[in-house]
């Protein structure tokens, strides 16, 4: 429960801080789930976010590998969750139209003092993988943030 209340303040965060995720997003992005190194969440597709075909945008589509993959780090106890160094995103079906749900679960794959590793699967309305992607994130100032809990979401802690 610690991770989901965390990784949801870390959204927060961003909606408020960010120029890109709240002009982009808004309200329609939540996270359903939330556990150390993992985080489900979903985007309600409006017309905002889709291309001339009527389908939601690639553009969206790698928005969110980003922002899944600072979510991902943040599900391990970064506030701050650093910056990209690689970004990369492989669409397989179409992710879906006005009034469908894109749902997506990003894996924090490694997690170290300098470096962060994500690897996200998009699964559109049909239950069809529409996209897949990995996030590199450069970590080392990040470490730093007093409003960490790197400790607390730990997977070796004892409870």
């Amino acid at each position: 429960m610690a991770a989901l209340r965390f990784v949801r303040s870390v959204l927060k965060s961003f909606q408020a801080e960010s120029g890109l995720e709240p002009r982009l997003f808004g309200e329609n992005i939540r996270v359903t789930a939330a556990e150390p190194g993992r985080v489900d969440f979903e985007l309600d597709i409006k017309k905002e976010h889709t291309n001339r075909l009527d389908i939601i945008h690639g553009g969206t589509i790698a928005s969110m590998v980003d922002l899944g993959g600072s979510l991902a780090v943040a599900s391990r106890g970064l506030f701050a969750t650093g910056v990209s160094t690689d970004l990369n995103v492989t669409y397989l079906n179409s992710g879906g139209q006005v009034g469908d749900v894109l749902k997506a679960v990003v894996k924090c794959d490694k997690f170290g003092k300098t470096l962060a590793y994500t690897s996200i699967q998009f699964t559109n309305a049909k239950g069809e993988i529409a996209a897949r992607g990995s996030h590199t994130k450069y970590v080392a100032l990040a470490w730093k943030h007093p409003q960490n809990i790197v400790e607390e979401l730990s997977p070796h802690r004892k409870q």
